[in-house]
């Protein structure tokens, strides 16, 4: 088989950038043995304000304007809803965050998505003694749902095969490679924190932070916003929320723990007072990078390497638009911004 482009990893970067192929159309195969699963148990939420410090998000105007019309078309085209639009309120602490939410709103690149009117309505379950901030223009994006509907989609023209990919099984020469009986010009890895692994990438600073999620049905609470307080608490529909997310920087399994549930048992205490049960608890690693900017480039050596990774909490906002500066740089020549270029890191290969 002869294909333009072997794509490892189906996630949210793998998906993303399978989608500039097809617009362009390229020919490719994709590689997907299910061992990262970060994009399947991400919470999804797309939000262009960081509440911990109430600052914007790197680059998210332009990032949505990239995101959200790819997402409504691939629902169009798989017949698909994932995308979802709320609100999310931040729950106060003090009067000090009231006032740093203030001064936030005034920003020009907050503007558009903090409200300066507080919402100081009250709502059962709901512990929150100095109001709400509204963010407005976020959403979740159901990755579960994309991710497996869009591999089923490439399964039924025989596009992925489900199997472990072989880096030993890699065959280089001047303007192609050979992976067993596919040969193509370029490989791209999305693979994940399982990049680890890969003998040619293994050498950039990726860290891994373990992420757990509960799912709780809690009838009494009845909100249609995200809630964002120690923890954010997601409407599912049904009663059932979605809760989150914790960080664990030593544990590099994707099995839920029982710490991983006691710490959002406790964290929870603090964010309602209405009765739930656990339905689900959910974990997956995060591969994240020191400055929180993706990995994304041509290997230094062998120009028909190629990685996009990286992408941290923020998935679904960032792939889309560094997929598509990926494929502009290899296809069109197109100058990749040198803070997710992984030219930044080439004396640490050299070394």
């Amino acid at each position: 088989m002869k294909v333009d482009y072997i794509v490892v990893g189906l996630g949210l970067a793998g998906l993303a950038f399978v989608e500039e192929l097809i617009a362009a159309k390229k020919t490719f195969i994709v590689f997907e043995d299910d061992s990262q699963t970060s994009s399947l148990v991400a919470g999804g939420v797309y939000n262009p304000v960081i509440l911990k410090r109430f600052t914007p998000v790197w680059n998210a105007k332009e990032q949505l304007k990239v995101a959200l019309p790819l997402y409504k078309s691939i629902e169009e085209k798989l017949n698909i809803v994932v995308d979802e639009k709320f609100i999310i309120k931040k729950s106060f602490k003090s009067i000090e965050d009231q006032n740093t939410w203030f001064e936030a709103c005034d920003k020009p690149k907050l503007v558009d998505y903090l409200d300066p009117k507080l919402d100081r309505q009250s709502y059962h379950g709901v512990i929150a003694d100095f109001s709400f901030g509204n963010v407005n223009e976020t959403g979740r994006i159901d990755t579960k749902k994309l991710v497996e509907s869009y591999r089923n989609y490439l399964d039924k023209s025989h596009l992925i095969r489900f199997e472990n990919f072989e880096h030993d099984q890699i065959e280089l020469d001047k303007k192609q490679i050979t992976y067993k009986d596919v040969t193509a010009s370029k490989i791209v890895f999305c693979e994940g924190f399982g990049i680890t692994k890969n003998p040619y990438f293994k050498y950039l600073p990726l860290n891994e932070a373990k992420g757990e999620l509960l799912t709780i049905h809690a009838p009494e609470l009845n909100i249609d916003f995200l809630l964002k307080s120690t923890l954010f608490v997601l409407p599912l529909g049904d009663n059932n929320y979605k809760v989150g997310a914790t960080f664990n920087w030593t544990d590099k399994t994707s099995n839920p723990s029982e710490e991983g549930k006691e710490e959002l048992v406790e964290k929870l205490k603090k964010v309602i007072t209405v009765p739930y049960t656990i339905i689900d608890q959910t974990a997956g690693v995060r591969p994240t990078v020191a400055g929180r900017r993706p990995l994304v480039g041509v290997h230094p050596e062998y120009s028909q390497l190629v990685v996009l990774n990286g992408l941290g909490t923020r998935g679904v906002m960032i792939a889309p638009t560094v997929a598509k500066d990926l494929f502009n740089h290899l296809e069109k020549g197109e100058y990749l911004d040198e803070e997710i270029n992984i030219i930044r890191f080439n004396k640490r290969y050299s070394s």
